[in-house]
């Protein structure tokens, strides 16, 4: 089973600022994408599948993962890519690099191009997986129960609480495991999702359903004003949607390399984090124990360098 390290960084705005790195987890540059793969690997393994097919953008941790996961067992991955958000990355060069069958088309081809695709490899004899963009559905929820685990063990063990758990929120699933583990705990503290493109109120009753089929699945019966409460989820700082820069985000990303010595990258992690320091400071939030879930993307940190260096 995976685990990861929480450590103290320092006092941030005036509050006890902890990270948990789900960058470090030892596989293709971790990250919560990496948590979840060994769910559904481990489902491809025992169901004998010979290739898989997912979704996602040139960006994409979720692609990155799992193309590497099928290169190390030799089977094919098939990533169905939107033109609208394809552009060349870290990562997408190293989808290339495990040989990833790249097909890209306009988003709204998305869902037909992945049907098709499957209906040809079963035709063709193959036996494919499908895993969901992002790892969404109850396995990649499952993936952030536990790990939810391991952050109250840590609470345990060092005699603290967390007050509040930032991190971004794209698919959901990373924010459904945490907010299911606090509803079957019944425990306090605040789950705040810092969306990275979606907006309200989808971007929210996406989340909900995903918490609601997780506790119906495993037969957990939750009062739905619970779950409504423990939802939270704020689209207040998308810039201009998916992988979109504004200069705060910039800043939040040198600053916290400089700082701390802690890559972030302008899709996910740079966004939670300007998204966490925003919220505390217009919520006026003082003497709180914080922790920020890092959920990965070192390999777009160095398109950021990349950026940085073609401004010089």
């Amino acid at each position: 089973m995976l685990t990861t390290i929480i450590h103290r960084l320092d006092d941030f705005q005036g509050n006890r600022l902890y990270i948990k790195r789900e960058d470090l987890i030892p596989f293709s540059f971790g990250g919560n994408k990496a948590r979840k793969a060994e769910l559904f690997f481990e489902e491809i393994d025992r169901g004998a599948y010979d290739c898989v097919v997912t979704y996602g953008s040139g960006s994409s941790n979720h692609c990155r993962i799992v193309a590497n996961e099928c290169c190390g067992r030799g089977i094919p991955c098939h990533i169905i890519s939107p033109k609208e958000a394809s552009e060349q990355t870290f990562n997408s060069q190293m989808m290339a690099l495990f040989d990833a069958e790249i097909t890209v088309v306009p988003v709204q081809s998305v869902h037909d191009t992945i049907e098709n695709k499957l209906s040809e490899l079963k035709v063709s004899g193959r036996k494919p997986y499908f895993i969901p963009g992002g790892g969404h559905g109850n396995l990649g929820t499952e993936a952030y129960v536990r790990c939810y685990e391991e952050i109250r063990q840590f609470e345990s063990e060092q005699h603290i609480h967390f007050d509040d758990i930032f991190f971004a929120s794209g698919t959901g699933t990373t924010q459904a495991g945490l907010i299911c583990g606090k509803l079957m705990h019944r425990d306090e503290g605040q789950i705040i999702g810092i969306s990275i493109a979606r907006k309200n109120p989808r971007g929210r009753n996406v989340l909900l359903q995903s918490v609601r089929d997780y506790l119906t699945e495993h037969a957990f019966e939750i009062p739905e004003n619970d779950i409504q409460s423990a939802t939270i989820f704020l689209d207040d700082f998308t810039a201009d949607g998916y992988g979109k820069d504004h200069p705060g985000i910039t800043d939040t990303i040198h600053n916290v390399m400089c700082r701390y010595g802690v890559p972030l990258d302008r899709t996910y992690t740079g966004k939670a984090f300007y998204g966490m320091g925003q919220f505390l400071n217009m919520s006026n939030t003082h003497g709180k124990t914080v922790l920020f879930l890092h959920t990965g993307g070192t390999p777009l940190f160095f398109d950021e360098l990349r950026r940085w260096d073609e401004k010089q």
